[in-house]
């Protein structure tokens, strides 16, 4: 295989890539900061909700062992 058609194969890919990211519908601002609440909000809960469930256990393996 020859390098210019490695290297020309090469530069198409980067078109072809630079050409798909014009297509995508790209959020607002408004829609980013809003989807990253929901997602800093989901993690939280989740933490506080295991969290509980260790303390739970905990007490729990506490009780068995005394």
């Amino acid at each position: 295989m020859k390098i210019g058609k490695i290297f020309g194969n090469i530069k198409r890919f980067f078109k072809d890539v630079i050409a798909e990211a014009k297509k995508v519908d790209w959020p607002t601002r408004q829609e980013t900061l809003r989807y990253t609440a929901i997602v800093i909000t989901i993690s939280l809960s989740i933490a506080v909700f295991l969290g509980l469930l260790d303390v739970i256990y905990q007490a729990i393996l506490r009780q068995l062992i005394s």
